[in-house]
């Protein structure tokens, strides 16, 4: 089978270093890919959001399926152009129609969509311009912490944790009246600040059946200790000690069975994978968002965990028998570092020269923010790369990984050196 996987991330590169090891597999295209996913299969320059060019190219090379890795073309309806295309409407895409998609490209729906479901999550209200003044009020009537979150995708950085009720309002001001992230806080929603600890819990789904994936917990602010702004992830640890049988049965019962039932109650057909980010409040979990993708850094730290043929998994979901399968996971632990550029999550400099990758040793390197210019290769975005490591022990799979980091140089690196220090 030809298979298109779209995106140019970590998330990607694991993905198409795991699709490749697929006897299934005839041959692997990447749009746009990075240097990593390159060794993987073969970079097409197009964009995300290309559908005609999308559409082109699918016909041309005669691909059998669709892969969608990041959020946006699902949200922007890629799935639903394959539909309603009689061109394209037998070639499966992996990823949900517009309409299913919202759990992501809605905070608000999301969040009605767990209301209807009895799913547990943080009690909120939604505010936009024409409500400034009751939005200002309900942060009044809150207790501090305050969480603020823009409606729509805002590449991760949408949420905004405010510890005074002065800094929260002026927040509020600037991502509702000011647009501080654009038309994705048009709308936001003032949430009750839960106390406790995340996790992410993950599935495939063919719309009927679902498969649960390892679990995994990712570290998004900048900062060590969890200091600073949010970033898209600054490094993964799966599985998660404290996410034990118990609390993973209450996620599957509590949480990601009423999710699929009320998918196909709402007739939302979700083919695909969701994200649960979860935060468990004395042993319980409960909802802080849906991804209708795999996360990114945790897709680093759960692909390599998973044993089974990626690729016999997906032609599964698109046929809608994925019921006849199990996962199979290997028991070690898997770690993953992100090594980003100075600056990052703010303005960063791109075109760094990086140096040592051939060097590592008993690690994945999966390129997020890399390409190659004039045969070198150089860094084209704030998270660089990711080292992923397996190991009997969780501090042994870190070792592994921070000696390779030290490994990789370009001009600006950055990591945490903290990964899994609450763990």
């Amino acid at each position: 089978m030809r298979i298109l996987l779209l995106g140019s991330g970590g998330r990607e590169h694991a993905l198409a270093w795991k699709i490749a090891k697929s006897p299934m597999l005839g041959k692997l295209y990447i749009a746009p890919g990075n240097a990593g996913t390159s060794l993987c299969g073969e970079n097409v320059q197009l964009p995300v959001n290309d559908f005609n060019g999308i559409k082109q190219f699918v016909l041309e090379k005669n691909i059998g399926m669709l892969v969608v890795g990041p959020e946006d073309p699902l949200v922007k309806g890629i799935h639903d152009f394959f539909l309603a295309d009689p061109a394209l409407c037998k070639i499966p895409v992996i990823g949900p129609v517009a309409s299913a998609a919202r759990l992501e490209g809605s905070k608000d729906f999301a969040k009605q969509f767990m209301v209807r479901h009895g799913i547990p999550t943080a009690a909120y209200k939604t505010f936009d311009a024409t409500s400034l003044e009751e939005g200002l009020a309900f942060i009044g009537s809150m207790k501090p912490p305050y969480v603020l979150k823009a409606d729509g995708l805002a590449a991760g950085k949408g949420v905004v944790i405010c510890q005074s009720e002065e800094a929260a309002r002026q927040e509020f001001t600037a991502m509702v009246r000011d647009a501080k992230f654009g038309q994705a806080s048009a709308s936001v929603v003032a949430e009750e600040f839960l106390s406790g600890i995340e996790c992410s819990s993950f599935v495939i789904t063919d719309g009927h059946s679902y498969l649960v994936l390892p679990e995994a917990k990712d570290y998004k602010k900048i900062g060590e200790g969890d200091t600073g702004p949010n970033t898209g992830g600054m490094g993964s640890v799966s599985p998660v000690p404290f996410a034990g049988k118990t609390f993973l049965k209450k996620v599957e019962d509590r949480i990601i069975r009423p999710t699929i039932e009320g998918l196909k109650k709402e007739g939302l057909d979700y083919i695909g994978f969701i994200f649960f980010g979860l935060i468990s409040v004395k042993g319980n979990p409960y909802v802080i968002e849906y991804n209708c993708r795999l996360g990114d850094p945790e897709t680093e730290s759960v692909i390599p965990r998973i044993t089974n043929d990626l690729v016999e998994l997906l032609i599964a979901v698109a046929e809608r028998r994925l019921g006849e399968y199990r996962i199979h996971t290997d028991p070690r632990v898997c770690t993953t570092v992100m090594l980003v550029s100075r600056g990052y999550p703010d303005a960063y400099e791109k075109g760094k020269a990086i140096q040592g990758e051939g060097t590592v040793e008993g690690s994945f390197v999966f390129h997020a923010g890399t390409t190659m210019k004039q045969n070198e290769l150089v860094t084209n975005g704030g998270r660089v790369i990711a080292l992923t490591s397996l190991g009997d022990t969780m501090p042994e799979a870190l070792a592994t990984t921070y000696r390779n980091a030290e490994k990789i140089q370009f001009d600006g690196k950055y990591y945490r050196r903290d990964i899994g220090f609450d763990l």
